[in-house]
């Protein structure tokens, strides 16, 4: 079984968390049952960047990382506290521990800015939210990432993203990574997509 591990901060959105727990979920029943989700956040209770409270599975603190195969992060709101845990020493060490073993990270939007601060970004390339009014590209590059201004970039083992609208397409990536071309279609076309 391979483990992914779904990092929640405090003011994530929640659709961008959802697309993992439901394309690895898809998979693990109607797929090749090869995957599992698990829920991690800092806090025993997690407010979504629009009043959505979740119960994260387990606690930062009582997880072994070396049970995972990889990290998938959903972005999430500057306004909903989202950076205070993602900037966390603790969720850097997170992103350093995975990227250290090149294991597989996948971040929708600005969860790639996350990635960016822990410092395995630096001369990578790389996207984030690109919206013509946003500066969030602006503030992945100065973290020294080759910035490219596309849905989705693949920089060897990290996957990222730039905007909530590509959730399902970096969680089919991270599915196809962790298990084939082949039964991520058939995945895709059971789940409608095809």
């Amino acid at each position: 079984m391979k483990k992914t591990l779904l990092l929640l901060a405090n003011g994530f959105e929640a659709v961008e968390a959802s697309v993992f727990t439901d394309v690895l979920g898809w998979n693990k029943w109607e797929g090749d049952g090869s995957t599992e989700v698990v829920t991690v956040g800092m806090w025993p209770q997690l407010q979504c960047t629009w009043n959505f409270s979740v119960t994260p599975e387990m606690l930062l603190e009582d997880i072994d990382l070396d049970d995972f195969d990889a990290l998938a992060i959903p972005g999430g709101f500057e306004e909903a506290g989202f950076y205070k845990d993602a900037f966390s020493e603790k969720f850097q060490q997170v992103i350093q521990y995975f990227n250290d073993r090149k294991k597989p990270i996948a971040a929708i939007c600005v969860a790639s800015l996350m990635i960016a601060h822990s410092g395995v970004l630096k001369n990578r390339r790389a996207t984030t939210y690109n919206h013509p009014t946003s500066k969030r590209l602006k503030q992945l590059e100065q973290y020294d990432v080759e910035v490219v201004n596309e849905r989705i970039v693949v920089d060897d083992n990290i996957i990222t993203s730039s905007n909530p609208g590509t959730g399902f397409d970096v969680a089919f990536k991270l599915l196809e990574t962790l298990t084939s071309s082949d039964n991520t279609n058939r995945v895709k076309e059971l789940m409608g997509f095809e």
